[in-house]
C-alpha cells in the first residue's frame, strides 16, 4: 500500500517541441510526409508480394516482413505524434503510454535481428547460389522469422517486469512519445536493475546483429568481385547496397541513442535521432527496395496494370 500522501500518476505530459511553436509547423508538416511514405510505401509492398507470385521467394518473404513490422512501427506513435503538434503541452494516459512504449521496443528489436536475417539471405543467394533454395527453405525462413519474434518479445517482456512503478508524481517526459529510456529517468523508485537490462540487452541486440552483418557483406564484396558477369555484379551491388542503407541508418542511429552512456535529462538532440529510426527508416525501406527494384516495379504493373485494363 502507498502512503496517503502518495500522488498516483494516470497520464504523462509530452513535451515534445512545446518549447519551440514555431518549430511545431514545419514538423508536422515532415511528420506528415513520413507517414504517407511510410503508410502508402510499406503497405504497397505487402499487397504486391502477396498478390504476385513472382516475388514469392525468401527475400521477398522477409521483406514483406520487414515493411509489415515498419507498417505497424508507423502506426505506433506517430499519428499522435503529429496529432500533438497543436497542443502545447499534450497529455497521453498511462496505460497507453505503456503500450506505446512496449510496442515500440519489440517492433525495433524485431527489425534488428530481421535485417540480419536478410543479410543471411542475401550471402546465400550470391556465395552458394546452387543451393540456395535448399539453404532458405521456407520452413527454415519461417523459423528464422518466428525465433526473432520470440526472442524480441522476451527481451521486451523482461523490460515490462523490470518496469518501476514509483513515480512520486512526475509525469513530465521529455519527448515526441513515449520511450523507455525517458520514462525510465522519470522514475523515483530504484531502476538500477532495469537501466542495466536495457543496456545488456541493447547491446546484445545490436552488436552481434550489426557485426554479422559488416561480416556477412565482406564476404558479399568478395564474391562480387571475383564474379565474371558485368550483369551478376551489378544486380548483387543494387540489391546489397540497399540493404546496407537501411542498415546504416537503423543501427547506427540507435546505438547512439542507446550504446552511449546516458545523461540524466533527454536533450533535444536525443529526441531527433530517436525519430531517425522511429520515422526515417520506416518511410526509407520502401523508397529503397521499390525505386531500385526491377522485380517490385514489374509486380506493381503486374498487378495494378492487369487491373487497370479490365
Amino acid at each position: 500500500m502507498g502512503s496517503p500522501n502518495e500522488t498516483r500518476v494516470t497520464e504523462f505530459i509530452l513535451i515534445g517541441l512545446s518549447e519551440h511553436p514555431r518549430a511545431q509547423a514545419v514538423f508536422f508538416f515532415f511528420l506528415l510526409m513520413a507517414y504517407l511514405i511510410s503508410l502508402f510505401g510499406n503497405g504497397l509492398i505487402v499487397i504486391l508480394i502477396i498478390a504476385d507470385s513472382h516475388l514469392h521467394t525468401p527475400m521477398y518473404f522477409f521483406l514483406c516482413v520487414l515493411s509489415s513490422v515498419d507498417l505497424i512501427l508507423a502506426n505506433n506513435a506517430l499519428p499522435e505524434i503529429q496529432v500533438n503538434c497543436f497542443f502545447y503541452r499534450p497529455t497521453i494516459s498511462f496505460y497507453r503510454c505503456l503500450v506505446q512504449m512496449y510496442v515500440g521496443l519489440l517492433l525495433v528489436a524485431t527489425e534488428c535481428v530481421l535485417l540480419a536475417i536478410m543479410a543471411y539471405d542475401r550471402f546465400a543467394s550470391i556465395c552458394q547460389p546452387l543451393h540456395y533454395m535448399q539453404i532458405m527453405s521456407w520452413k527454415f525462413c519461417i523459423s528464422l522469422v518466428v525465433a526473432s519474434l520470440g526472442l524480441s518479445s522476451l527481451t521486451t517482456l523482461i523490460n515490462v517486469l523490470l518496469q518501476p512503478t514509483d513515480f512520486c508524481g512526475r509525469n513530465v517526459i521529455n519527448h515526441f512519445a513515449c520511450e523507455l529510456q525517458s520514462f525510465l529517468k522519470l522514475a523515483c523508485s530504484d531502476t538500477h536493475t532495469s537501466e542495466l537490462f536495457m543496456h545488456v540487452s541493447s547491446l546484445f541486440l545490436l552488436i552481434p546483429p550489426f557485426g554479422f552483418i559488416v561480416v556477412t557483406y565482406g564476404r558479399i564484396g568478395w564474391a562480387v568481385i571475383l564474379m565474371r558477369s558485368k550483369e551478376g555484379r551489378k544486380k548483387a551491388f543494387s540489391t546489397c547496397s540497399s540493404h546496407l542503407t537501411v542498415v546504416s541508418v537503423f543501427y547506427g542511429t540507435i546505438m547512439i541513442m542507446y550504446v552511449k552512456p546516458q545523461p540524466k535529462s533527454t536533450s533535444d538532440q536525443d529526441k531527433i535521432i530517436s525519430l531517425m529510426y522511429g520515422v526515417l527508416t520506416p518511410m526509407l525501406n520502401p523508397l529503397i527496395y521499390s525505386l531500385r527494384n526491377r522485380d517490385v516495379k514489374g509486380a506493381f504493373w503486374r498487378v495494378f496494370g492487369r487491373k487497370m485494363s479490365e
